[in-house]
């Protein structure tokens, strides 16, 4: 991954989670200029920075190595889930669940965003409608927020 695809994804998980650069940041431990750069495609972070990174933005770090040519960077989720993510319904949902269940909303929303995406993978179904997204979201809700007991 060159660090203009890693400036693409630190970008869209943030937007998608409807965070700031700052509050990123804040979170990570990091100035804003330096996450501002490393979205832009420059920089040079360190495996702590981007660890530290991942963590705010509800995710993990893995660092694999790889024949050359190979690819196996963790797929980007698609640009309509990130859409999605942007939308009221989303962030309400992922409120009321993070409410419930005593969790930070952000870290709510980055645990629903991957797992949509990885529901979506799963199916071979990569761009949903928003009204797909949506009922996919309320599934997971509903098992969320009333397991079977």
């Amino acid at each position: 991954m060159d660090h203009a695809d890693l400036g693409r994804r630190l970008r869209a998980r943030r937007a998608a989670l409807g965070r700031t650069v700052a509050s990123v940041a804040a979170d990570a431990a990091l100035s804003v200029p330096y996450v501002a750069n490393l979205e832009n495609g420059r920089g040079n972070p360190t495996l702590s920075a981007l660890d530290r990174l991942a963590a705010a933005l509800g995710a993990r770090l893995t660092v694999t190595l790889d024949e050359p040519g190979g690819d196996a960077a963790e797929p980007v989720p698609p640009p309509t889930l990130l859409a999605f993510a942007r939308t009221r319904s989303f962030r309400r949902a992922a409120g009321e669940l993070a409410a419930l269940l005593g969790q930070e909303p952000h870290q709510v929303r980055a645990r629903l965003l991957d797992a949509l995406a990885a529901v979506a993978r799963a199916l071979h179904r990569d761009e949903l409608s928003e009204r797909d997204w949506q009922r996919l979201l309320d599934a997971l809700v509903l098992v969320l927020a009333h397991p079977a007991g």
